[in-house]
């Protein structure tokens, strides 16, 4: 329970970072993705393949930087995990952590980029090295794809499909 909590909380974070080529553009893309989501998800590969579990997230922006902070919980069966993911970028570069980071249980964000409606980013603990995509297919819809690298190679591991469910859905968002 707690790896696919951790690898859904995963997905999560990265929707949040990225690094920007546009301090605009990036905010406009966090404000967008600012508010209530759920959705299910489920493990393509690995241990856990096959696994289906669902989330619930309050995605916020921060006040002081770029960036966004995810606060939620996803469930198992009868098991629940609680999450929270802040990313922000300071001196042109995102960083972020997952629960409390690499140090702890949970993840570091290290690099990202926002580019129109989707942000990837890259993820860090100890030996794993890892990547997700975030792309907002409308504005009450969000893909999430998690890779990680084995070998050269990056291998999908988890996909999720979240819905805005608060009904403040903002237009306008660049298509790509």
């Amino acid at each position: 329970m707690k790896k696919t909590a951790l690898v859904a909380s995963l997905a999560i974070l990265m929707a949040l970072s990225g690094k920007a080529s546009s301090a605009d553009n990036d905010t406009l893309f966090f404000k967008k993705a600012q508010g209530k989501w759920t959705g299910p998800g489920e493990i393509v590969a690995g241990k856990y393949k096959g696994t289906k579990f669902n989330c619930s997230f309050d995605g916020s922006t921060l006040s002081e930087n770029t960036g966004m902070t995810m606060d939620g919980t996803c469930r198992v069966g009868v098991f629940t995990q609680e999450m929270k993911a802040t990313v922000q970028r300071k001196s042109g570069k995102y960083s972020g952590a997952f629960l409390d980071g690499a140090k702890g249980k949970g993840l570091d964000i290290i690099a990202g980029n926002v580019a129109g409606n989707r942000v990837t980013f890259a993820l860090n603990r100890k030996q794993l090295n890892g990547a997700m995509l975030a792309k907002l297919t409308t504005d009450n819809s969000m893909n999430v794809n998690i890779s990680v690298r084995v070998n050269k190679e990056m291998v999908p591991v988890i996909g999720m499909t979240l819905t805005r469910i608060d009904g403040t859905a903002t237009s306008g968002i660049a298509k790509n």
